[in-house]
């Protein structure tokens, strides 16, 4: 039987809902984007909150209109999809790598306080996997001039002690790819309670204009636009934001359904050679991805072997300061606890619709290849006996 490692659980009203703006005036942005935006709010409880064309562009656009460029420095975890330290990278700012906790995989607080210069601008943690960081926590190690922009690409119904992303940092980055828990195919969101973001992030989402398109023809009659901050093209599409509506009010129904999955995987894996992440006091985890750590130098045999059983699995991620990029432009301190990870992790199939019987065959292979590592440990384990 084939896995896939993902499948998508859009419905065919969501083509219906695409008819409907394609009978509209606006196919780019309009009034179905502001509907997300105010459910948006609603959801993570904040004031604020803009559709992005994904999260990279969201988080050039946070970048932007905090002013954040050449000759600052930016702290991001050596543990995360690279687009995280792209984007410092991209606004002209240097990323100042630092290793995660061993158990969570979640930024590590005390090594972000000892990476602190007076360059220092920002700290970008991410919520790795769907668990989030810690913010209050975070925010005492760091000077109050120190923003704080959540990397919440995994974390759209995580919490930590009741508390949502975007709520105590100074904003929060969601992305809505093929692959998240909410998605449109591409897309993302900013939340915030800093007005004053909110206000440049209208600017900054589209050329740095000061006007969109809807608002250009309110009421009538055309109103000039004018440019007066650099900005980037981030704007989300109505024709993308119509889908995202209903998946906001089912997305708890689903985490419901992922957390399942997630606990009869780590039921069925325990006492083998494969470990996870450890999920921290007062963390609800969105459950975004399943993955394993494999020990010694086996992940590929394993990524082989279920392969060749028709199972999509996939690694997230290698550590950003081990890519090539990063190797030959950012001088990084050593983060032996993310390349580790990095060197013997993958991802195991989670989406809501997965069913027992193709969860089974994942295991199936996985508990054989377990077999196979203690047995080979064996000898071994005699020989020092």
């Amino acid at each position: 039987m084939a896995v896939p490692f993902y499948r998508h659980s859009l419905t065919p009203e969501a083509g219906a809902r695409i008819a409907e703006v394609l009978a509209s005036p606006f196919l780019t942005t309009g009034p179905q984007g502001a509907r997300v935006e105010e459910r948006l709010r609603g959801f993570f409880g904040v004031d604020h909150a803009k559709l992005t064309s994904s999260w990279t562009q969201g988080a050039i656009a946070t970048l932007l209109a905090y002013g954040i460029g050449p000759d600052d420095e930016v702290i991001v975890p050596a543990m995360t999809f690279a687009a995280t330290a792209n984007v410092v990278r991209l606004v002209g700012a240097t990323p100042v790598f630092v290793d995660v906790d061993p158990s969570t995989l979640l930024i590590n607080r005390g090594l972000v306080a000892a990476a602190l210069t007076p360059r220092t601008r920002a700290v970008i943690p991410v919520h790795l996997y769907g668990q989030m960081v810690d913010i209050p926590a975070l925010r005492k190690v760091l000077p109050p001039s120190v923003r704080i922009i959540e990397d919440a690409a995994h974390c759209f119904e995580g919490s930590r002690f009741g508390r949502r992303p975007g709520q105590d940092g100074d904003a929060a980055i969601f992305s809505f790819y093929a692959t998240k828990n909410v998605t449109c195919g591409e897309g993302g969101a900013v939340i915030t309670n800093d007005p004053e973001l909110a206000r440049l992030l209208t600017q900054t989402v589209l050329h740095g204009m000061s006007a969109g398109a809807a608002q250009r023809f309110q009421g009538g009659s055309y109103k000039h636009w004018d440019i007066d901050r650099l900005g980037t093209k981030a704007n989300l599409p109505d024709l993308l934001a119509v889908l995202l509506e209903p998946q906001i009010d089912t997305v708890e129904e689903r985490l419901v359904k992922r957390e399942a999955l997630s606990l009869r995987y780590e039921k069925a894996l325990a006492g083998t050679p494969f470990t996870w992440p450890t999920i921290a006091p007062g963390a609800v985890s969105a459950r975004h991805l399943f993955p394993i750590h494999i020990p010694g130098d086996g992940r590929d045999a394993v990524l082989y072997a279920l392969g060749q059983a028709g199972i999509g699995a996939t690694v997230n991620y290698r550590s950003v300061p081990s890519l090539t990029y990063y190797r030959s432009t950012v001088e990084a301190p050593l983060v032996p606890v993310s390349q580790a990870w990095g060197e013997g992790t993958l991802s195991l199939p989670l989406f809501p619709d997965l069913r027992e019987s193709e969860q089974d065959e994942v295991l199936a292979v996985l508990l054989s290849l377990a077999d196979e590592m203690s047995l080979a440990k064996q000898p071994h384990r005699a020989a020092a006996e």
